[in-house]
């Protein structure tokens, strides 16, 4: 009958297909237990998002095939994400493991959609989500994820986050009444982002999502210098015009020092045109994390509260929001690694 000590020898020949390490080192495999030829454990996985599980899954079965005396496995399945950190950074947002911001310099290019969609699909996938609408002056995110505009104006709570499927969210167009315009000069907008991330009490978050109003200026600077930014996707349409302005958009968060997990290409079609993004991806250095099609199944699920990843969860379009979810997640945990890994 096999041991302890052999199912380990055998698991430490399995690497994660991102981390490149074994998943024994990475203390992946917890709870080892071996009856006779039963073998059980528990592998826990560095998201709840991972895309590369069923690979995972393979791999382990495979090397434990060549065990003599193995006849059964059972695998129980796990996450813990962990937490960003860069040493000299600015300090954490309390409770949220990682701050995900999605940005792009120009606007029309559908960032709230797949901001609210990026957050829906990784909470669908098992993670515990938040979203921040940083669009100080054009609050869109209560209208996406179907909570009324001015839902917490006439409280006496002042602002706090309200939960919409599955998601965490905070705006400051929870507290505008309809209609109200936000006139305020750039630092005003910069203190109402800090207030935002600093001033609510988000809970246990494993990412939180920052919908960014679009340009390069206070609320993007603001977010990079307050707060510990595990990484930022940057959305563009198909076009040349976008494509100009993601390109400075990858240059300045480059400058801040903040990681760049890729880019997703919007309103992928033939229409506005396909392909491109991931061509610019590729001249930039920069991962290209996915296309999504125009379809008028998003388009009616921004308008009506009811994104597309949770009112068509099985549509072709929620398929691309749950692939670009499990990217981002990977990515993020990649960077985690590789930074623990320098500082230690």
């Amino acid at each position: 009958m096999p041991d302890a000590a052999q199912v380990l020898d055998a698991l430490r020949q399995v690497r994660d297909p991102e981390l490149h390490r074994d998943i024994v080192s990475l203390e992946m495999v917890r709870d080892l237990q071996v009856d006779g030829g039963k073998v059980a454990f528990t592998v826990v996985l560095t998201t709840p998002a991972c895309p590369l599980r069923e690979t995972i899954d393979g791999d382990v079965r495979t090397a434990l095939a060549a065990v003599p005396g193995i006849d059964e496995i059972d695998i129980d399945w796990d996450s813990n994400v962990r937490a960003s950190f860069r040493e000299g950074g600015p300090a954490p947002i309390e409770g949220v493991k990682n701050l995900i911001a999605v940005a792009s310099n120009k606007g029309g290019v559908g960032k709230s959609t797949v901001s609210v969609n990026l957050a829906v699909a990784l909470a669908a996938l098992g993670a515990r989500v938040g979203i921040l609408d940083a669009d100080i002056t054009g609050p869109n995110i209560p209208t996406m994820l179907g909570i009324p505009p001015g839902a917490l104006a006439s409280g006496q709570q002042g602002l706090h986050t309200i939960d919409a499927h599955g998601v965490r969210a905070a705006s400051i167009g929870f507290v505008l009444p309809p209609g109200t315009p936000v006139v305020w000069r750039g630092p005003m907008i910069g203190s109402g982002v800090r207030q935002l991330m600093r001033d609510i009490d988000w809970g246990e978050l494993d990412y939180l999502i920052v919908d960014l109003p679009p340009g390069t200026s206070d609320a993007s600077m603001s977010l990079c210098q307050d707060a510990l930014v595990a990484g930022v996707v940057i959305v563009s349409t198909p076009q040349r015009v976008s494509l100009e302005d993601a390109t400075k958009a990858v240059s300045m968060f480059d400058r801040m020092g903040v990681p760049i997990f890729g880019m997703v290409e919007n309103m992928s079609s033939e229409v506005f045109g396909t392909g491109t993004v991931a061509e610019t991806a590729d001249e930039l250095g920069v991962e290209f994390l996915g296309e999504i099609p125009l379809d008028i199944a998003v388009r009616k699920g921004g308008d009506e509260g009811v994104p597309v990843v949770v009112g068509a969860p099985e549509s072709p379009q929620a398929q691309s929001f749950i692939r670009l979810a499990e990217q981002v997640a990977a990515r993020c945990s990649v960077l985690q690694y590789a930074g623990e890994a320098r500082v230690a």
